[in-house]
């Protein structure tokens, strides 16, 4: 195991050291693990809070800044945030307006950000409501989950529902545009090698040359099946497919499309795989409006890559155009 690490079990501590210096506009709360924006908690905004597992980088913390989150925790990796962090959080980011929680679909993290926003509102009377992203097609219930897993939809939802946040709107407001988003979102993996947490020192799974594992979760969680490795267009296939029959993505306003890398595949592969997820979509009478291309939802150094569709209306275009500046994500700032 190669890695840029002191040690495995300062791995997370350390790289939330890096934020801090890297990032002066944040500000890091050390001793209970969050990161927050600079200015926060802005007065009369909804404030958004998110997290989860680490090694899923830039998600959650590189989402944090003006027309995205408010805070996100860092977990150990692969494993869910406390309680008590997001109470923390909660706490760091009300400015007045309530707090949106974004909680991905596994079961920590939903069973954790429930006792957090029950912990914050009976402490401090903050309103919390809570949004779920379930956005997988792969599998009906995984190893970490009860229904579908959260993925890549979410980075899309932090954003667009982030600029809701900072527009002034209200929490029903941001929760009904987050729920929108979630609802209209569809997404796939498929993984190429493993990754190797750490601490672990050695590969999650066994992947053998020349075999990927179609519809991963974002641990290398097992997907549908294992079969040969092919070219760039069939793989686009077996990823898109299962999403355009879940979802009718026809119509509308178009579609923001998402491919997402894992953490070890070049940009110059996921520009061939985005090639092939456009023409499928154009045969399939599907139009890009938006589109977003690189690892921005991780699995440390799995290869491979995701996608996520997300059907638009003008509103979401509205809101996913609006600026945005965080340490991941930034334009129109």
């Amino acid at each position: 195991m190669n890695k840029l690490i002191n040690d495995p079990v300062s791995v997370v501590t350390d790289a939330l050291h890096g934020i801090a210096a890297a990032h002066p506009d944040l500000r890091v709360d050390h001793e209970n693990r969050f990161v927050c924006r600079g200015d926060a908690p802005v007065r009369g905004k909804v404030g958004l809070v998110s997290g989860g597992g680490s090694g899923h980088e830039p998600l959650h913390g590189g989402f944090v800044g003006p027309g995205m989150l408010d805070a996100a925790c860092a977990g150990e990796i692969f494993t869910s945030p406390v309680p008590g962090q997001m109470v923390e959080a909660t706490k760091a980011v009300d400015g007045g307006a309530g707090v949106l929680h974004i909680v991905k679909n596994y079961t920590g993290d939903v069973l954790n950000f429930e006792m957090a926003a029950e912990i914050a509102e009976a402490e401090t009377g903050v309103t919390v409501t809570p949004v779920i992203v379930d956005d997988d097609v792969a599998v009906q219930d995984s190893l970490y989950t009860a229904g579908r897993r959260g993925v890549g939809t979410t980075v899309l939802l932090e954003k667009i529902a982030g600029a809701a946040a900072e527009q002034g709107r209200d929490l029903a407001a941001v929760a009904d545009i987050a729920r929108k988003v979630n609802a209209n979102g569809r997404s796939m993996g498929v993984a190429l090698t493993s990754c190797t947490v750490p601490a672990a020192g050695k590969p999650t799974f066994d992947l053998p040359d020349g075999q990927m594992e179609v519809g991963i979760g974002i641990h290398g969680e097992p997907g549908r099946r294992r079969v040969p490795v092919a070219p760039a267009a069939e793989i686009a296939d077996l990823l898109v497919s299962p999403i355009l029959a879940d979802l009718d993505l026809t119509g509308g306003a178009g579609v923001i499309a998402f491919v997402n890398g894992m953490g070890a595949t070049p940009l110059i592969e996921l520009y061939v795989m985005f090639a092939e997820v456009s023409r499928i979509l154009q045969r399939a009478g599907v139009g890009v409006a938006r589109s977003l291309v690189g690892p921005y939802i991780t699995s440390l150094d799995m290869a491979g890559c995701s996608v996520t569709l997300l059907k638009a209306d003008d509103e979401i275009l509205r809101l996913w155009d609006a600026p945005v500046r965080t340490p991941g994500l930034r334009w129109g700032m």
